[in-house]
C-alpha cells in the first residue's frame, strides 16, 4: 500500500481529471484535481486480485448468488461499527446516489418538500428537484470551528409539506463526527414531524483518532420503523466507477415498499462491482487503517498550510478527506477568491455554494491524494495569496 505513488490519471476516463478543465478552466496538464470525491489511490491489493481473477476467468455474465457478498457487507459492518445487519434487509443500487434517488422515488410524492441540513453533499439537492420535490433547508450553524444543527430554529424553518429528512453522516462538506446526542436529536425530530429518514453514511469507515462514528441505527433503534440505512465501499476503498451502494432497510413494511421501486426499475448490481465490493469488505481491514493514518497526515500538512494564509480556514476534520475552506476572513467576494485558486494556484476545487445555503464562501479540496501533491497545492495556494501575508 504505496500512498506516495503517483498515478496519472489524465486520458484515462476520470472524470476527476479529465472534466476538470471544462468545469473549472484548469488545464489537467498544469493544475490539481481537488475536485471530485475519488481518491488517486489505488485500492487494496485484495480488489486487483479479485478482479483479475474475473478477467482471467474470461466470462462477464450475470452475477447470481450473492450470499457471500451480503455475509462480507454483515461481516464488515459487525467488526467495524458494532452493527448486526440482517441479510436480507440489504439492496444493491447504482451507487448511493442512486441510491438516494430511489428512496425519493418510493417514499416521497411530487410535490413534497425534504430536509437537508445544509450546506450538505450537493447531489442530495440535484435529485431531489429532479424528481419534482423540492427542498427544505435547515442551515447549520458554526460554534467553535465546527457545524451543529439548531433543531429551534428548524421548527420555525419547516413548512409542513416535509416528508423525508436525508442525514449526512459523518457530515460531507464539514466533515462532523455527530455525537450519540445529535443523532438522538435528529431522530426525535424526525419522529416529531413524521419523516422517512434517509440516513448516508458513506463516509463512516474514514473516521480520524478520538472520534467514534455510530450508525443511526444503533443511536436511535427506535426509529428503524423510519430508518434507510446507506453504505457503499465507493469512498473507503475507492472504486466509485464501480457503482455499488448498500441500501439497508430494517423495517419489513418499508422494505417492500422499496423492493417495489427496485423491480419496477429493472435494476441489479453489476458483476465488478459486486466481485469488488465482497474482497475489499472481505480482506481491506489492514489498508483502511493504514489509509487513514495517512490521511491524518495529509490534512495536517494542509491544515497548516492553508491556516498560516490570513483570512482562509480550513474546518477541523473528524471524517472524510474532503477539507472544507472559508475564505471569507480574505473579505474577497467570491469570484476573486474562487479565481485565485482555479487561475493562480491552477487548483480545482468544488465550488461551496452548490453545496446550498452556508457554502458561499467555502471551497471544498479532496485532500485523498499523495502527500507530494498535498505540498504542492499548500504552496500554489500561498503563492495565490501571498499579497495578505
Amino acid at each position: 500500500m504505496n500512498f506516495d505513488e503517483i498515478i496519472d490519471r489524465r486520458n484515462t476516463h476520470s472524470g476527476k481529471w479529465d472534466n476538470m478543465e471544462t468545469n473549472y478552466g484548469v488545464n489537467p496538464d498544469e493544475g490539481i484535481a481537488m475536485w471530485v470525491a475519488d481518491m488517486d489511490f489505488k485500492p487494496p491489493q485484495c480488489v486487483a486480485d479479485a478482479l483479475k481473477a474475473m478477467t482471467d476467468h474470461g466470462i462477464y455474465g450475470y452475477y447470481g448468488n450473492d450470499a457471500s457478498y451480503r455475509d462480507a457487507i454483515c461481516g464488515w459492518m459487525s467488526r467495524r461499527h458494532g452493527w448486526t445487519v440482517d441479510p436480507a434487509s440489504i439492496f444493491t443500487t447504482h451507487g448511493l446516489v442512486n441510491g438516494t434517488a430511489l428512496c425519493v422515488h418510493t417514499f416521497t410524492k411530487p410535490g413534497d418538500a425534504i430536509v437537508l441540513f445544509t450546506p450538505v453533499y450537493h447531489a442530495f439537492a440535484r435529485v431531489i428537484k429532479a424528481a419534482g420535490r423540492e427542498v427544505t433547508e435547515c442551515v447549520l450553524t458554526k460554534k467553535d470551528g465546527r457545524y451543529e444543527m439548531d433543531f429551534d430554529a428548524y421548527e420555525a424553518t419547516l413548512t409542513g409539506n416535509e416528508t423525508m429528512l436525508v442525514f449526512c453522516s459523518p457530515h460531507n462538506p464539514g466533515g462532523r463526527v455527530w455525537s450519540q446526542t445529535e443523532l438522538q436529536q435528529v431522530a426525535d425530530f424526525c419522529v416529531k414531524h413524521d419523516l422517512i429518514l434517509i440516513s448516508d453514511e458513506i463516509h463512516h469507515d474514514l473516521v480520524y483518532s478520538g472520534q467514534k462514528h455510530i450508525p443511526m441505527t444503533n443511536a436511535a433503534p427506535e426509529i428503524n420503523g423510519r430508518l434507510v440505512m446507506m453504505t457503499a465501499t465507493s469512498k473507503t476503498f475507492n472504486c466509485a466507477g464501480l457503482h455499488i451502494g448498500n441500501v439497508i432497510i430494517a423495517d419489513t413494511a418499508l422494505r417492500q415498499k422499496f423492493a417495489i421501486t427496485m423491480a419496477a426499475m429493472g435494476i441489479s448490481g453489476n458483476s465488478a462491482g459486486l466481485i469488488a465490493a465482497e474482497a475489499a469488505y472481505k480482506g481491506g481491514d489492514a489498508w483502511v487503517d493504514a489509509l487513514v493514518s495517512y490521511l491524518a497526515e495529509n490534512k495536517r500538512v494542509f491544515d497548516a498550510g492553508v491556516n498560516a494564509i490570513p483570512g482562509l480556514k480550513s474546518m477541523s476534520l473528524e471524517a472524510t478527506y474532503l477539507a472544507w475552506v472559508d475564505f471569507s476572513g480574505t473579505g474577497m467576494p467570491r469570484e476573486e477568491f474562487t479565481a485565485r485558486v482555479e487561475q493562480t494556484a491552477k487548483i480545482a476545487a468544488n465550488h461551496g455554494g452548490t453545496f446550498g445555503t452556508g457554502g458561499d464562501d467555502y471551497l471544498r479540496f479532496n485532500l485523498g491524494c499523495p502527500r507530494s501533491v498535498i505540498e504542492d497545492a499548500v504552496s500554489r495556494l500561498q503563492m495565490a495569496f501571498a499579497d495578505l501575508q
